[in-house]
């Protein structure tokens, strides 16, 4: 008989670990929701650029030299014409001394022979080699000079010196750079996109770009210009674009950029999180339940639906690994 209450006494405890498990399983789980809106949907190109002049002017030597003197700093502004460097000009002195006492011997044979030729005591072949003598004197006098005043290295425009790579002492030569200069009311932003995604990049597409230097800023801009060939070694293309007007961007600064490929106004909407594979949860009843819908336009926070969801529909954001069909749920606080 006790053996008996033994069996009756397990089998209520079975009976009711079973039933608590299957009223743990009933309990609805807790999990993220958001609703699907309509709203605006963009398709985006990232990529990275930097601001620089629309024209910018690299300052190099004509010839090769010593830099005797700097003349000017980073971010100042110079007018076109104004002295940058000063190469050493000690020999180029000497030549053009050499050169103007050369002229004053030349010039003062060709006075003598033509005074000669006309008194008629030398001949006119005389007189002729002596004039193109004192014109060889005063041709080497301006290529002397010339020369002189190409060891002073100046701006060829009105702007900004954005970058000096020079000191005194160090050798300028016609291949190296000595600064770059720039006007900085006329700016541009060169970017660097990937080579996956030029073909989608068009002259004349919107752009948003934004930098940590103004958090929350939008400068919006176009693109103007997308070069022909790109870098194999980046595996990337340059992009330029026209920040609109009066964006007042500093030279140099880099910038974020996002060119919007496409854009549609009155997008069905749900968070990226909830689509996975072509599938979402969707809340119904109570009860989550696993369906196929079919995606647009695709951003990082969102995601345009075109197919099997409407409007007001409740999907799970980040569902879990554990979620299964038909399951209970419940919003998460």
């Amino acid at each position: 008989m006790r053996r008996a209450w033994i069996w009756i006494v397990l089998a209520v405890l079975v009976v009711a670990a079973i039933a608590g498990a299957l009223a743990w399983q009933a309990r609805p789980i807790a999990v993220a929701m958001a609703q699907a809106r309509k709203g605006q949907a963009a398709e985006l190109v990232y990529a990275t650029g930097f601001v620089e002049s629309q024209q910018p002017v690299s300052v190099q030597s004509r010839i090769t030299a010593p830099v005797a003197k700097v003349l000017v700093e980073e971010g100042q502004r110079v007018v076109k014409g104004q002295p940058l460097f000063l190469l050493e000009d000690n020999e180029q002195r000497a030549a053009v001394a050499q050169a103007a006492a050369q002229r004053r011997a030349a010039e003062q044979t060709e006075a003598r022979t033509l005074t000669l030729f006309r008194q008629g005591w030398v001949t006119k072949a005389a007189r002729d080699q002596a004039v193109a003598n004192a014109d060889v004197a005063r041709a080497a006098v301006t290529s002397a000079g010339a020369r002189q005043d190409q060891l002073v290295v100046r701006a060829e425009i009105d702007g900004i010196v954005t970058k000096r790579d020079v000191e005194p002492g160090e050798l300028a030569t016609p291949t190296r750079v000595l600064a770059q200069l720039g006007d900085p009311a006329r700016v541009r932003v060169t970017a660097t996109v990937d080579e996956r995604d030029i073909a989608r990049v068009m002259l004349g597409q919107q752009a948003l770009m934004s930098s940590d230097a103004w958090p929350g800023r939008i400068i919006p801009a176009t693109v103007a210009e997308v070069t022909p060939s790109g870098d194999p070694a980046q595996r990337a293309f340059r992009v330029r674009l026209m920040p609109a007007p009066g964006a007042n961007l500093p030279l140099g600064i880099t910038l974020e950029v996002n060119i919007v490929i496409r854009r549609k106004d009155d997008a069905l909407l749900i968070p990226a999180s909830a689509v996975a594979d072509g599938k979402v949860w969707v809340v119904e009843d109570g009860r989550a339940v696993h369906r196929a819908v079919r995606t647009g336009i695709t951003g990082a926070d969102s995601v345009e639906i075109v197919g099997g969801l409407t409007q007001g529909a409740t999907v799970v954001t980040s569902p879990p690994a554990s979620l299964s069909d038909g399951q209970r749920v419940k919003a998460a606080r």
